[in-house]
């Protein structure tokens, strides 16, 4: 697989053509060059199967059930679907207590947010509490992160009001509000358990992390400029989104619309919810006093409304949440009629922007503790709990970033702290609820507004802005978008720009020059190494992506313009010509019909100039389409190496021998 060249490489700066015509009479000393190796024809369904598993399978989720027996298989498979049922067998009373702690503590924290996150999705505020009880009970039993906590979160509430409302007005037509929820609930469901099932989770990361933190901080104003509404005790408000039509309303009812005692409740008590939040932050250990200061806010506000009858003096309250477990809706699901359609527009897009959310909190923390998440599980365990939710009264619910990170500061250890949860919440729906008539909507609307402030992330973004300038154009897109439009023209710039960068990156690859580093045989950019040399008569390009249809001619015309201005230097600079142009092929993982037709007709624009093609490093998956395109035969095999130095160190003695 070696055969000897006619040359050895030179001094540090520049080829040493007089050590080459040298090397040439000490035969004994000369180097080999390695040929480049075909990969070994692969059945046509064996690829394809590797495919299939690398695209669908690249976890290889089946490794655990190898060389089992059936009934070990059968237990191995109720384990994947229900992670309890292993994790059950090592549960024990230490434990239990760190799950109880943390239930508890979440509890606190997400009581009241569910009612004022109902209210954000434009439903009766019981619905966030039946939200909180279902599907953790469900997740508890599927899914596999032990730190995430299910319940409505205030995005997902503010997407979902958002687009139901554009569809039925809640005020003239509840009802049906209440059906088309339920019906884009189950379709989330479904979408979330579709991509789990079919392994399609790969999908959500077209989503980038810049778009997802511009949408959140976008999300997060929009929602805390929406509480405006109860924080001043504004009757008449405006059903639009945008921050100019929402700053119109509140400015507009500023002298008959305001109301001092809902303003003085309603501030007060953000600021003790943001002291408590900064106190928490500063001392780790004093988690639990952020986590319960919603709970005691909602208590204290509506103690004080009932004794000083601030409900009659124009402070608005909660008035009436129903008593009671959560009520079958499986019968108010359209599943015909013209709704159904619309469910299924607004499930998707719901689902898949709670999925998002759930993965990547699952993620972090589970990287936080060491463990793996399966992403594709969580997807099915997230959707079918959305599906049953759908059919006991529920709206969507996903992963609370907030209430995840109480519960793994409070010593979570397992899934049961959302079991424990949902007890606390059962135990409210069916005991306290009427103790809640008189909390002042006020309270709700601070709750929420100090709630969504840690959505924005600021130094997110400034790290956005040092690292890519394009991703912070997406941030600010995905931002803006949400801010003074709406959240789903937000949402469409945001998935938008992600594509956009994307194909981007795919129809214009980058190339780079590569000059040889002093005192090696190591060839690099000789922008980021300004010490590195190029060979005379050689020109070394770099092709940093896959050659596919889309930038074939792209990459073509872009090395012919790397040649034009090189051998423009070098005629201002009276140097020698060049006669070879290698192309570095190590980043190009792929290459199709279209990337091939462009390397020949490259080919062929070179001749035209003298200049011969070179091939450096192609990979296995690249070298072995060349070759079945006959490639090698058109250029010659001789003209593929193993490395950049080989090419040059059989290049440079052709080019002494050359008149």
């Amino acid at each position: 697989m070696s055969h000897r060249v006619t040359d050895e490489l030179g001094g540090n700066k520049e080829m040493d053509i007089t050590g080459v015509s040298s090397s040439r009479r000490n035969s004994e000393h000369l180097p080999y060059v390695h040929k480049v190796g075909v990969p070994p024809k692969q059945n046509l369904l064996k690829e394809i199967a590797g495919t299939v598993k690398e695209t669908f399978f690249s976890d290889d989720p089946l490794r655990n059930f190898k060389d089992q027996s059936r009934s070990r298989k059968f237990v191995l498979g109720l384990q994947a679907v229900f992670p309890i049922l292993k994790w059950g067998r090592h549960y024990n009373l230490s434990k239990f207590k760190g799950d109880l702690i943390a239930g508890l503590t979440i509890a606190s924290l997400c009581i009241p947010q569910d009612i004022g996150y109902a209210k954000l999705a434009n439903l009766e505020p019981q619905y966030g509490l039946y939200s909180s009880f279902v599907p953790p009970l469900v997740y508890a039993f599927m899914g596999s992160s032990r730190d995430i906590a299910i319940g409505p979160v205030a995005v997902v509430s503010l997407l979902l009001g958002t687009l139901l409302q554009d569809e039925i007005d809640s005020s003239d037509n509840p009802v049906d509000y209440r059906r088309l929820a339920f019906t884009a609930t189950f379709f989330a469901g479904i979408t979330q358990v579709t991509l789990g099932f079919f392994r399609l989770g790969f999908l959500i990361d077209f989503l980038s992390h810049a778009a997802v933190v511009g949408f959140m901080a976008g999300a997060a104003i929009t929602i805390a400029l929406q509480q405006l509404k109860g924080l001043l005790g504004i009757k008449k408000f405006t059903k639009n989104t945008d921050i100019v039509s929402v700053m119109r309303s509140v400015f507009n009812s500023i002298h008959h619309g305001w109301n001092w005692q809902t303003i003085l409740i309603g501030v007060s008590f953000l600021a003790f919810l943001l002291v408590a939040k900064y106190i928490g932050k500063k001392k780790k250990k004093l988690f639990w006093v952020p986590a319960i200061a919603p709970l005691i806010s909602v208590i204290l506000s509506t103690f004080l409304v009932y004794i000083t009858h601030a409900d009659k003096h124009g402070v608005q309250i909660v008035k009436h949440i129903r008593k009671g477990i959560n009520p079958p809706s499986v019968n108010e699901i359209f599943f015909t009629g013209e709704y159904l359609g619309k469910g299924f527009r607004i499930g998707v897009v719901a689902g898949m922007i709670a999925l998002t959310e759930a993965v990547a909190i699952g993620r972090t923390f589970a990287s936080m503790k060491d463990y793996q998440l399966d992403g594709n599980k969580e997807m099915v365990a997230l959707g079918t709990m959305n599906i049953v939710g759908s059919m006991t009264s529920c709206y969507v619910a996903t992963g609370s970033f907030s209430r995840s990170a109480v519960n793994y500061m409070a010593g979570c250890h397992t899934a049961a702290s959302n079991i424990v949860m949902s007890c606390v919440v059962l135990l409210t729906l069916e005991l306290i609820t009427p103790l809640f008539k008189y909390t002042p909507n006020a309270i709700l609307a601070s709750i929420i507004i100090s709630a969504v402030i840690s959505l924005i992330d600021l130094e997110a973004v400034a790290l956005i802005w040092k690292i890519d300038k394009f991703d912070f154009v997406a941030c600010m897109g995905a931002f803006f978008g949400v801010v003074f439009s709406s959240v789903e023209i937000g949402l469409v710039i945001a998935v938008s720009i992600s594509f956009a960068k994307i194909l981007l990156q795919v129809t214009r690859p980058r190339t780079a020059i590569l000059g040889k580093l002093p005192r090696t045989t190591v060839y690099r950019n000789i922008l980021q190494y300004p010490d590195a040399t190029k060979i005379p008569g050689i020109l070394i390009v770099r092709v940093d992506s896959a050659i596919y249809f889309s930038n074939s001619n792209y990459v073509k015309e872009r090395i012919l313009r790397w040649l034009t201005d090189e051998e423009e230097r070098l005629k201002e600079n009276s140097e020698p010509a060049i006669q070879y142009f290698i192309v570095e092929m190590s980043p190009v993982t792929d290459i199709d019909t279209s990337g091939i037709h462009a390397l020949e007709e490259l080919f062929r624009s070179l001749e035209k100039r003298g200049v011969k093609l070179v091939l450096a490093n192609p990979g296995p998956v690249v070298v072995d389409k060349l070759h079945a395109s006959k490639f090698p035969e058109l250029i010659g095999e001789d003209r593929i190496f193993l490395t950049v130095a080989e090419a040059v160190q059989t290049c440079a003695p052709k080019m002494e021998s050359e008149p």
